[in-house]
Parts: structure tokens; C-alpha cells; sequence
């Protein structure tokens, strides 16, 4: 790691790092590194992932950066997700045990059908296991208590392409606006197609203008030999 000469040289670093989360890590996991990493005081992110999913986090590094995280948030983003059919779950992805809804094995025509009702300016109600807050107290918070709110619907814009599809593993492309829970649109197409469904797991590759392919990976962080200078981006 650098030793205290090599932080008072990176205490002034300003800029963009590009990271591809690791699966089982927090996004605040990012952020502590890389004050571990840097001695920058200020550094944020421009929207977080979930532990369970994985792949581009902006990461924004100096006071300069951090305050134009608004600007950063708003842009469009995409993932990669499989949704695994015949199950659901408590949280709508992979967190909390599966439970057996169906058998019914759907073919892809029909798939495509109920897709188009997830396409466009549509609407969503934020699930209960998210971060969102409401009257000052985090959802998941109170889904955690076996607490369940009222929540209102979101105003939203999707498009979805499927990839693959091998039951009960169905693979899509989505492109979402700001706001999009990809969970709930899981659970809501399983929903739809009368067999369940739940978020298998989730990739993020693009956020505006970023792509994950120029992202570094998060243990790369943790290296001795990692030169954060090379890929700082203005």
C-alpha cells in the first residue's frame, strides 16, 4: 500500500475512477477504499449498487467532483440481468430464500409479448428492500421490522432486449432511466407471465457516456502496485 509520502502526493487528486464492483460488496466499500487508498477527504459516487450486484460505479474524487454528483446520477444506465423464472422471493432478487410459484415453462413468443408492457415511459413502485426513503426512514429498514408501507409510483423509461433465454434462466439487456429498481421489473414479469420470477443477478456496463470495459476492478484497489493516476479521468 503507499506509504504516508505517496498519500500526501494523491491528497489532491481530483477526478473520475471507474470501478467494477465486486459481487458481495457494499458501494460505501468503494468509497472507504479509496480514502484508505488516496487520503482524498471528499469522494463520492454517482448512484450505488446493490451488494449482490456488480459492475460500473463512477466514483468522483475531490470537492470539485463530488459536488457535481447531481449531474452524474441523472444519467441513463445499463445492465445486464437474468431473471430466474418459476420462483420468487421476499426481496425480488437472490437475497432472501427462493419460493416455488410455478412449472409453467413460457416460450419465448409470449415473452416477448409481455416484455413490450416494460417498454417506454412506464410506471413502478419501488420495492420495499430498497434504500428509498420515506417520512425520513430507509424501505428496507422497515421491510427488515416485517413493516410494510404504502409506497406511490415512479415515473420511469425502460427498454428491454432479450439476450437468452433457457428456461428457467431468462437473460436481458436493459436500458433504464434514473430511478429504475431492475428488481422490480423481475418480479413484475414473472408476475405478468404467471410463473414468478426473481433478479438472478445483475451487471451494470454502461452509465451515460461510461462503459464498464474501461472500468478497474474493485481489488485492484487493495494492490500494492496500483497506480490510481493512470486512471483518473477529468
Amino acid at each position: 500500500m503507499p506509504n504516508q509520502k505517496d498519500k500526501l502526493q494523491m491528497n489532491n487528486i481530483e477526478g473520475i475512477l471507474l470501478v467494477n464492483k465486486s459481487i458481495n460488496k457494499t458501494s460505501f466499500s468503494l468509497v472507504a477504499a479509496l480514502k484508505k487508498l488516496t487520503n482524498t477527504k471528499k469522494i463520492g459516487h454517482a448512484g450505488t449498487l446493490d451488494p449482490l450486484a456488480t459492475g460500473l460505479m463512477i466514483l468522483l474524487l475531490g470537492k470539485n467532483y463530488t459536488k457535481k454528483s447531481d449531474r452524474f446520477i441523472t444519467f441513463k444506465k445499463e445492465y445486464e440481468a437474468v431473471i430466474e423464472l418459476g420462483y420468487t422471493t421476499e426481496t425480488f432478487d437472490s437475497e432472501k430464500e427462493k419460493i416455488f410459484v410455478s412449472d409453467k415453462i413460457p416460450k419465448i413468443s409470449e415473452i416477448e409479448e409481455i416484455l413490450k408492457k416494460f417498454s417506454g415511459n412506464i410506471k413502478q413502485i419501488p420495492p420495499m428492500y430498497s434504500a428509498k426513503k420515506i417520512n425520513g426512514k430507509k424501505l428496507y429498514e422497515l421491510a427488515r421490522k416485517g413493516i410494510e408501507v404504502e409506497r406511490k409510483e415512479i415515473d420511469i423509461f425502460v427498454e428491454i432486449h432479450i439476450i437468452k433465454y433457457e428456461y428457467p434462466f431468462l437473460h436481458i439487456d436493459v436500458r433504464c432511466s434514473k430511478g429504475t429498481y431492475i428488481r422490480s421489473l423481475a418480479n413484475d414479469i414473472g408476475k405478468e407471465l404467471g410463473t414468478g420470477g426473481y433478479l438472478y443477478s445483475l451487471i451494470r456496463t454502461k452509465c451515460g457516456p461510461y462503459n464498464l470495459s474501461d472500468a478497474v476492478d474493485q481489488e485492484l484497489l487493495q494492490s500494492e502496485n496500483f497506480d490510481i493516476k493512470k486512471h483518473i479521468k477529468s
